[in-house]
Parts: structure tokens; C-alpha cells; sequence
């Protein structure tokens, strides 16, 4: 079995730092498969610097799956016949900076990377998109393909997951790993919905475990939706750990075919009444290593569809917002 080759934007950032080791020691894709890195910074000389760092300690971990290193500034040689691309870069939301710009500057940078993933990654590359905002960076780097199909894009939305599980979990007074089937639908930011109402603790439904109602709807949901503001205003910095361990999660149960149910955000068929086109988390299921399909059917009820119509809005007007660069 060949090493699979795998990039990854903002590699020497925070979240970087917890991933790649994890990458490299077989979490992400097996421990019997080698893997190729390829890190990608942006060209100025301290982050080049704290990337050879970077590249230094992987070298001291001695990991035994990992053939190679390349860091780079040059998105044509960490892009060059990979495999898989993680897209965690992104430029950062600064004092006063109004969301609109934020969009637009990122859009900017996913234009110009998703025209070189087209023109020089593998054929069947996958991308998964962490950067924020995510689900509308990986709709604008989608759009940039004419070889790759745009369905090999999907933006991550299991920190959500796992946040809204861990929640059901402490609130159940249970282990994690009694809860299950916990979807996140629509976009990454409060507005998602974290969907209580198919999710099972200890193999019963989480609505009869949990007797407080009002607590799933009033505070469970803002509780997983603004849990990054949490962390920030705790730490003084965005959440790196926990995003890096939800990447891990998303590409192995992307790489990995199963029945079983997770959430990413993909391109809209126009299902739960996401509008066509957009990228929007909903229920799939892997059917082949970065292939997958859309789960159908789930029934909502009237509470749960305003907040996945909700979550929707958003997600169209941020591709308005965009409209001139797509």
C-alpha cells in the first residue's frame, strides 16, 4: 500500500499543531497506512520559521507511517497529486471587521486555492474544509472546478457533533458513548441544529432520557452553537484541540465506508429544504473511501424545521454576499 499524500493548509496555526502529529501516527487513515505530508503556509518568513519547527518535531516523533515532509508557501507543490487536502487555513475574523468582509477576504484565498486543487491534485482528491467560515469557503472553492467533481468538497461540521453529544452525555449523566445518531444540520455557526430529537442515549430516544424539553430547546442549542465564543473567552483563543480532534473524526468516518449515520457539510440536493447549491451539514453516510450519501427521509417537526430553515437563511445570504466571486 502506498503512502497517501495529504496537505494541509495553516499548517504551522494552532489547530495544525494538534493535527498533524495525530495525522501522522495513523488516527486519521489506519495504522498500516504511510502517509505523505505536505504543509502549506503562507510566504512570510516567521511563519515559514514556526513552520521548519513544526517539521522538526514531526522528524523527533519518529513516526514510522511517515515517508515525507514538504513544507512550502507554494500551493502547486503542497496541492501536487494529493490525495486528500485539509483546508485549514483561513484568514481570521479581526476587532471590527464586519462578517460580509470577512466572507469576501476569505472567498478570495478559497478562489485561488481551489483553482490550483482542480488543476493539480489527484483525480478523486478530496477536500475537506475547516477554515471559517466553512461551509460557504468550501462552496466557493467548489466552484472553482472543471475536472474535479464539487461533491469531493465538504466542510466540517463534527466539532458540532461531538459538542452537542458531549452535552446530551453530561446532562444524561451518562458516558459519551452511550449517545448516538446526534446530526447537526445546516451551517457552521449558532444557527446550526443540533438534532435532539433523532438522537438515542443508551439505545432510547434522548427526549425520554432527558425530561427537561425546555433545556434541549433553550439551552442545549445555544449551548453547542456559541460553545466556540466559550472557549475563546476562556482560553483567550479559538478552539484548537477539539477542532483538530473533529478533522481526524471527519475524514476517518469519511474515509471509512459504514452504515453508520455522521454529519458533514456537503452541496445541497435541495433536501430538508436547504436551497440547491449550497454547502449545508446534514445526515450521510460513506459508501466508498471520500464518496458518500445523503441520508433522506428524517422526519422534522415544526420546531426542528424553523431552525434548519433558519440556519438555511444564513447560509444564502452568505452566498449572496459572495455572489461576485462565485
Amino acid at each position: 500500500m502506498g503512502a497517501i499524500r495529504v496537505a494541509v493548509t495553516g499548517a504551522a496555526g494552532q489547530i495544525g499543531y494538534s493535527l498533524l502529529p495525530r495525522i501522522a501516527s495513523g488516527e486519521m487513515f489506519g495504522k498500516d497506512q504511510q502517509i505523505d505530508l505536505r504543509l502549506l503556509e503562507i510566504p512570510v518568513e516567521q511563519v515559514q520559521k514556526a513552520l521548519l519547527g513544526v517539521v522538526m518535531e514531526l522528524d523527533d516523533c519518529a513516526f514510522p507511517l511517515l515517508t515525507t515532509i514538504t513544507p512550502t508557501d507554494d500551493p502547486r507543490v503542497a496541492f501536487g497529486d494529493a490525495d486528500w487536502v485539509l483546508l485549514v487555513g483561513s484568514k481570521p475574523r479581526g476587532p471590527g471587521m464586519e462578517r460580509a468582509d470577512l466572507l469576501k477576504d476569505n472567498g478570495r484565498i478559497f478562489i485561488g486555492q481551489g483553482d490550483v486543487i482542480d488543476e493539480v491534485a489527484a483525480d478523486g482528491a478530496s477536500v475537506a474544509v475547516v477554515g471559517n467560515p466553512c461551509n460557504t469557503n468550501a462552496m466557493i472553492a467548489a466552484s472553482r472546478f472543471k475536472r474535479l467533481s464539487p461533491t469531493r468538497v465538504t466542510a466540517m461540521t463534527r466539532l458540532d457533533q461531538n459538542r452537542a453529544a458531549t452535552q446530551l452525555a453530561q446532562k444524561a449523566g451518562v458516558q459519551v458513548t452511550e449517545v448516538e445518531n446526534v446530526i447537526i444540520y445546516g451551517n457552521h455557526s449558532p444557527t446550526m441544529f443540533a438534532d435532539f430529537l433523532h438522537a438515542t442515549i443508551g439505545g432510547r430516544p434522548a427526549t425520554d432520557v432527558i425530561s427537561d424539553h425546555n433545556w434541549l430547546r433553550e439551552d442545549f442549542l445555544p449551548k453547542v452553537g456559541k460553545r466556540g465564543a466559550e472557549i475563546i473567552e476562556a482560553r483567550g483563543l479559538s478552539s484548537a484541540a477539539s477542532a483538530a480532534n473533529a478533522l481526524v473524526d471527519h475524514v476517518k468516518a469519511l474515509f471509512t465506508p459504514s452504515d453508520k449515520v455522521h454529519s458533514i457539510a456537503v452541496q445541497s440536493d435541495g433536501s430538508y429544504g436547504f436551497a440547491e447549491g449550497i454547502w449545508a451539514s446534514v445526515p450521510v453516510k460513506t459508501t466508498a473511501p471520500g464518496a458518500y450519501e445523503i441520508v433522506k427521509g428524517v422526519a422534522h417537526d415544526e420546531f426542528a424545521q424553523s431552525k434548519i430553515n433558519a440556519s438555511n437563511d444564513e447560509l444564502v445570504g452568505e452566498r449572496e454576499t459572495v455572489a461576485e466571486l462565485l
